[in-house]
């Protein structure tokens, strides 16, 4: 069966500046995600907090990291950038005996031959889930379902639990990273996260999935120009993601340091699956009591 590819392209000759991410301790700070700000280059820290991208010291950067505040400055090469642990006003959670003897999944994502490719940017994928009065009975997140189809083996990912404020996600209501591997090839990730117990909120709740620019996940990429058809290579980062078509503006992403609602791609054909529809990563949630 034929798989579609979703790619994405960019092109700069800014210089390349690198930094180091600490705490207020002086402690590393691994996997952040940067963007330079309004513009599509992005890339990841590496465990110990090191990163480099290609722009230049006069441009802002926009760090984003799970328990930390977003920080937006520019940057000398080889400076040490300090981010502030972020307080968030959560509803408080008070955790009783469960009964986890119900289940339910929403989302609807299926197993399709139709995938998106990061390239070499730090995309935050995510798809919102809205309330519904019938989560009553199962009102906590038990796991997180999504698909993927990865060119390597073992590649990491970030799992991102955003809430929703009627128009963008805001606050992660996690406190910590939650990254995981998935196995080369198409595969159905099941992700328990039971042990946080999250209720679902009655204003949405949006599941983002992060690539991560680390070089565990790299790998060759290699295609043909449009017009010369000459083979290029390239470096991308693993793994990519299953995508699904739907008629309900529910996807977004973050880039260029802000989020982005992704728009049904409006046409007069309807021969194509993503025609009048929007793309949405194909990610479900099974709720439990």
């Amino acid at each position: 069966m034929r798989t579609l590819l979703f790619l994405f392209y960019t092109f700069s000759l800014s210089a390349q500046i690198s930094g180091t991410l600490v705490n207020e301790k002086d402690e590393p700070i691994p996997y952040v995600n940067i963007w330079v700000q309004d513009e599509n280059i992005g890339t990841t820290s590496d465990e110990k907090g090191i990163f480099k991208i290609n722009t230049d010291s006069e441009k802002i950067l926009v760090f984003s990291s799970v328990g930390f505040e977003v920080k937006k400055t520019s940057i000398k090469d080889n400076e040490k950038i300090i981010l502030k642990e972020a307080i968030y006003k959560l509803d408080e959670v008070t955790v009783t005996k469960r009964e986890q003897d119900k289940e339910i999944e929403i989302g609807s994502a299926e197993k399709i031959h139709h995938k998106q490719l990061s390239g070499d940017k730090p995309w935050v994928y995510g798809k919102l889930f809205e309330y519904d009065s019938i989560y009553k009975a199962t009102p906590y997140l038990k796991k997180i379902v999504f698909f993927s189809d990865s060119e390597k083996k073992g590649a990491k990912l970030k799992i991102r639990i955003f809430e929703f404020n009627n128009s963008i996600p805001t606050n992660d209501l996690l406190d910590e990273d939650l990254i995981i591997t998935v196995k080369k090839g198409m595969r159905k990730n099941e992700i328990d996260i039971s042990k946080y117990n999250l209720r679902f909120p009655k204003n949405g709740i949006v599941i983002g999935l992060e690539w991560m620019i680390i070089e565990e996940n790299k790998y060759i990429f290699e295609y043909k120009a449009n017009q010369t058809k000459k083979k290029i290579k390239e470096e991308y980062y693993a793994p990519s993601l299953i995508v699904n078509y739907s008629k309900v503006e529910n996807s977004f992403n973050y880039s260029e340091g802000k989020w982005h609602r992704g728009k049904i791609f409006t046409t007069d054909k309807n021969d194509k699956p993503w025609y009048n529809k929007v793309m949405m990563p194909a990610i479900n949630v099974i709720l439990t009591n």
